[in-house]
């Protein structure tokens, strides 16, 4: 027999060895769900599934399809991903996500470890995410320490539990919702970081103010006063070039054109 033929394709995983260390962690659970971690053939992954008294009532079972249809086709960097749907043997009607190995914001702020680092996160990878979530017009619940997570290692952020339902287009409260959210999650960041300019406390003020006219009105706003930069100093930083430039064309039409033959 030649090598080959001798070598055997491995054999298929059976049914029982598709899920399993299936583990309930009882801190990542939401209103209505239980999470746990779990290995699919041999993968971790995450699973999202309803609490025991909300399993067979065909509301709820709604609820966990719908969201795993608004969800199914999201792609971004700095929110979990939805892998599939499916029943899962002793937990249930799943959403299967990715595995998110790591410490919620929650954690690392109770353990008094947030770090310059985790603030320069929440700053851009934080925005990032919630500017996504309102350009796809997602409805979600607020966006708490809880829900944001630093995998092992890198430290990427990552925000879970991203939306539930999708609108054709988000009003104006519930965007300035966000703002006032990622204000509140800023502040205590700030609290435990030492040495962080006056500004950022005055940023962190202004998402949270309770008259929400008085809120930065978007995300770019948010943006620009983030980097300690606001949209007056933007214009006139504009207007200043735009004279230059003019400037300098009328210097260039007001000269003279030579005469022929000169």
């Amino acid at each position: 027999m030649t090598q080959q033929s001798q070598q055997q394709p491995p054999a298929p995983a059976s049914k029982s060895e598709k899920w399993t260390e299936i583990e309930h962690l009882p801190e990542w659970d939401e209103d209505f769900y239980d999470v746990y971690t779990a290995k699919k053939y041999g993968k971790w992954v995450m699973l999202k599934t309803l609490k025991e008294p909300f399993k067979d009532d065909p509301r709820f079972r709604a609820m966990i399809e719908k969201e795993f249809d608004v969800r199914y086709h999201l792609a971004s960097p700095n929110i979990i991903m939805i892998n599939d749907l499916e029943e899962v043997p002793g937990v249930g009607l799943s959403i299967i996500t990715d595995d998110v190995y790591g410490l919620s914001l929650r954690k690392i702020i109770d353990s008094g470890k947030v770090k310059p680092a985790h603030l320069d996160k929440v700053m851009h990878q934080l925005v990032d995410a919630i500017e996504y979530i309102q350009t796809n017009h997602l409805v979600h619940k607020p966006i708490r320490p809880e829900t944001i997570i630093f995998t092992e290692n890198i430290e990427n952020l990552k925000l879970i539990d991203v939306g539930f339902d999708q609108l054709d287009q988000l009003t104006p409260a519930e965007a300035t919702d966000d703002i006032y959210a990622f204000g509140v999650v800023l502040r205590e960041v700030l609290a435990q970081v030492p040495g962080v300019p006056g500004w950022l406390n005055r940023v962190a003020d202004k998402c949270t103010d309770p008259d929400p006219s008085k809120r930065y009105r978007d995300v770019v706003q948010l943006r620009l006063a983030l980097l300690h930069r606001t949209d007056r100093k933007l214009y006139i930083a504009v207007i200043a070039f735009l004279v230059v430039m003019i400037g300098v064309l009328l210097w260039f039409t007001s000269i003279p054109a030579p005469h022929p033959g000169a």
